[in-house]
C-alpha cells in the first residue's frame, strides 16, 4: 500500500469510529435533557383551600337586620366563588335552644331565598358547653390563587453550560396570570355545564328528522365583508 493511500483511509477510519461513537451516545438522551425544563413548566398556577366564614350571633326573634345584611353578601361572596357545601354549625347544649334552632332555620331559609340550593346546605351542631347565648358558624371552601415571588435572586442569564431554565423564567407570567384570574377554582376543576336547552334540542332534532337544514339562517351581518363602502 502506497503512502498517498494510508493518507486517505486514515481520516475516513477516523471518521467511522466517531460516527459509530455518537450512534451508540444516541440511544440514550443525556440526564440534563430529561430532566429540562420548559420556562411554562417551570412555574405552574395552583390555588389552595380556604374557609369563608361568617358568625352571627343567636338571637330568639331569629335573624337581626345587620345579620340578613351580612348573609345576603355571603351569599353573593358563595356564588361568585362557585362554592360548595355551605355548612350551618348550630350550638347545642346550651340554655337557649329554641334561639339558636330559629337562628339557623332563619339562616337557612334565608339562604334558599338567595338562591343556594338546599342540596347545598348542610345543618350540624357543636357543643356550646352550657354557655349562654351562642354563635352560629356558617361556611364554605373557595379557592386562593397561589401567586409565586419573582425576581428576589438571580443568577447569571448569560452562562448556560448546561441548557437548564434559568430560574426566574416563567415565574413573571404565572403570577400575572394567577392576580388577574377571576375564578381560582378554575384551576383547580372545571366550571359546571349550564343545562342544555331542551326547546332548541326538540327543533333542531324536529328538522334533522325531515330532512331539513338545522343550521340558523345567515344573515347580512354574519358575511365577512368588513365595509361596503365604495372606494
Amino acid at each position: 500500500m502506497t503512502m498517498l493511500k494510508r493518507r486517505l483511509i486514515s481520516p475516513i477510519l477516523a471518521i467511522a469510529a466517531l460516527a459509530s461513537l455518537s450512534a451508540c451516545a444516541s440511544t440514550k438522551a443525556p440526564d440534563r435533557l430529561v430532566q429540562a425544563k420548559t420556562p411554562t413548566e417551570h412555574y405552574q398556577a395552583k390555588a389552595v383551600a380556604e374557609p369563608r366564614e361568617v358568625r352571627l350571633a343567636v338571637h330568639a326573634q331569629g335573624l337581626s337586620g345587620p345579620q340578613a345584611e351580612a348573609l345576603a353578601q355571603f351569599a353573593q361572596d358563595w356564588a361568585d366563588a362557585d362554592g360548595g357545601t355551605i355548612i350551618l354549625r348550630a350550638p347545642t347544649g346550651g340554655p337557649d335552644a329554641g334561639a339558636s334552632f330559629r337562628t339557623v332555620e332563619g339562616a337557612r331559609s334565608f339562604l334558599i331565598d338567595q338562591g343556594v340550593p338546599a342540596d347545598r346546605l348542610i345543618v350540624t351542631g357543636y357543643d356550646a358547653k352550657g354557655a349562654p347565648g351562642g354563635v352560629l358558624h356558617i361556611s364554605y371552601e373557595a379557592y386562593r390563587a397561589v401567586v409565586p415571588s419573582c425576581g428576589k435572586t438571580w443568577v447569571n442569564i448569560a452562562r448556560s453550560m448546561t441548557n437548564e431554565v434559568q430560574p426566574n423564567f416563567g415565574c413573571a407570567v404565572t403570577a400575572n396570570m394567577a392576580a388577574q384570574i377571576a375564578d381560582p377554582a378554575d384551576l383547580v376543576r372545571p366550571q359546571r355545564s349550564t343545562p342544555a336547552d331542551a326547546a332548541r334540542r326538540a327543533v333542531v332534532l324536529d328538522k334533522y328528522r325531515k330532512g331539513q337544514i338545522t343550521a340558523s339562517e345567515k344573515d347580512d351581518q354574519a358575511k365577512g365583508v368588513v365595509s361596503d363602502a365604495i372606494k
